[in-house]
């Protein structure tokens, strides 16, 4: 063999070790995010908002929670509610010194509960309410699945009695799944959040969805005119396709958030609950989620994403873990880990679970020993 030749094969041989390192390197770098994987999250970029909690003084709701609680101002009174299921209210000077809640009550009986998972103050002291609803039964073979449903109520009395209004949202007549792997639900549409546009021309729903169907399973969105409010049924519409055309009550819809793994197997992964808030420091919507591991529902994780419009589903950014599984199972408050929301502390702005600056305490399953700290990009937590 010639010196050249030599030399040349020596130079190929160095460019191949180069180029498998360099394809190594590159596989390494761009797999996907735990995100991504529907495993876990990585900390927000540099351009999003940043997200960090830090350990404070317990607080505690004044009554069981299982779901989102609502809060809302009349004057300098606030007042929170809790369901589990039937709702309890609370009221007090603040956040801080509730007194003991009492029991709420309907203009009529209901098949299934109805937890009051969100609340709006109108101007001229309507409170308006939305509630999840659990019918049973749902499937004779196993009479302990439900599917669940959201209705509407107003009270005239800051949520002492409710006034129902029948419901607005529910999943599509598809047969239900029965035969699910999931421990309570064989379909429906539930634990969610509501908030009105800044404009007052929209009501926005951000539900969870258990279709039978995976490609509509996650956390999806409905809306109806503002105006609508007194008058609600038939008056939502889902967003799908990108548009907002199919009906509340039977419609179908297109996942913000879809599902990693469907919801009716035994290894579920899949965001839920979501809470929503208007953050004035950010200027922007900021929802929490939990997000289910398996047929228990299991906390993964919880997340965090943000976006300016209400009006484009499609400005979410990709979510964010904010505490991890760890983390939620390792307090010593012994959460079950599940409805994460965030609750304002300014009383001079009457924040609620729907209003929050750069600081607010960090509730779930109705406590908190955290503060949650909603940060501008490179800005500092101090």
């Amino acid at each position: 063999m010639t010196r050249a030749k030599y030399a040349r094969r020596i130079q190929l041989f160095l460019l191949s070790a180069f180029g498998l390192t360099l394809l190594a390197f590159l596989m390494e770098t761009t797999k996907l995010s735990p995100t991504e994987r529907g495993e876990g999250s990585g900390a927000a970029g540099p351009e999003q908002p940043q997200v960090r909690v830090r350990p404070v003084r317990l607080i505690k709701f004044p009554a069981a929670t299982d779901c989102n609680s609502p809060s809302h101002w009349d004057n300098d009174t606030f007042y929170l509610f809790n369901s589990a299921p039937s709702p309890w209210r609370s009221s007090g000077p603040d956040l801080f010194h509730l007194g003991a809640a009492s029991e709420t009550h309907y203009d009529k009986e209901g098949n299934g509960g109805r937890w009051i998972e969100s609340t709006w103050k109108a101007e001229d002291g309507t409170l308006y309410g939305w509630y999840h609803n659990e019918p049973h039964p749902v499937c004779q073979s196993k009479p302990a699945l439900t599917a669940p449903r959201i209705g509407a109520a107003r009270s005239k009395d800051n949520g002492t009695h409710w006034e129902d209004l029948g419901f607005v949202i529910e999943a599509p007549p598809y047969p239900l799944r029965c035969d699910t792997e999931d421990k309570f639900f064989a379909g429906g549409n539930g634990d969610f959040s509501v908030i009105p546009d800044e404009k007052r021309e929209y009501v926005y729903f951000f539900f969870s969805s258990y279709y039978p169907d995976s490609s509509e399973q996650g956390i999806d969105v409905a809306r109806m005119r503002f105006a609508d409010r007194d008058d609600p049924a038939g008056k939502v519409w889902k967003w799908y396709r990108e548009k907002w055309v199919e009906p509340g009550v039977g419609g179908h819809a297109t996942p913000v958030f879809p599902v990693r793994t469907p919801w009716h197997r035994k290894d579920v992964h899949a965001f839920w609950g979501p809470s929503i808030h208007w953050n004035t420091h950010l200027d922007t919507y900021v929802v929490l989620m939990n997000y289910a591991i398996d047929r228990d529902w299991t906390q993964g994780g919880i997340y965090v994403s943000f976006n300016h419009s209400l009006a484009n589903p499609r400005g979410w950014n990709e979510p964010k873990e904010i505490l991890n599984q760890k983390q939620i199972t390792d307090d010593p408050v012994k959460d079950t880990g599940w409805y994460p929301q965030v609750v304002g502390i300014d009383k001079t702005q009457h924040q609620t679970d729907k209003l929050a600056g750069k600081v607010a305490r960090l509730f779930i399953a109705g406590k908190s020993r955290w503060e949650i700290l909603l940060l501008k990009p490179g800005e500092s937590g101090q």
